[in-house]
């Protein structure tokens, strides 16, 4: 159970962390990243930000990326937020795949559809 801090500070860092992508969309070239979710340990030390990434064929490849400079984006989110705490957490970042899910099982479902209209 997540507590009310936790929420607070997860709702912060997604915030954040948004508009640190939202100004590197520009340099990606044409890839969109937005933060989906963040989840904070309950001792506030570690942050995992879930990514989802468009176009996703180039997810893993960018994931890699942030994870390689994650140092200076929590460098970054630490300027941004140093009125608030005292101690940014540790960034983790991972792909958010649920939309591919979603687009996957819609496929499958036309599928369907479409077998069973022809019988």
């Amino acid at each position: 159970m997540e507590s009310t801090r936790q929420a607070k500070i997860s709702r912060l860092l997604q915030k954040e962390l948004s508009e640190i992508f939202r100004q590197q969309t520009a340099k990606t070239h044409g890839v969109i990243i937005s933060v989906s979710a963040v989840k904070v340990s309950p001792d506030l030390s570690i942050a995992r930000a879930y990514l989802s990434i468009f176009p996703s064929e180039k997810g893993q490849e960018i994931i890699d990326s942030i994870n390689h400079n994650s140092k200076s984006i929590r460098y970054e989110l630490a300027a941004k937020v140093r009125y608030q705490l005292r101690k940014t957490p540790e960034l983790f970042f991972h792909i958010d795949d649920s939309l591919d899910y979603i687009e996957n099982i819609d496929n499958l479902l036309k599928g369907d559809k479409d077998n069973s209209d022809k019988e």
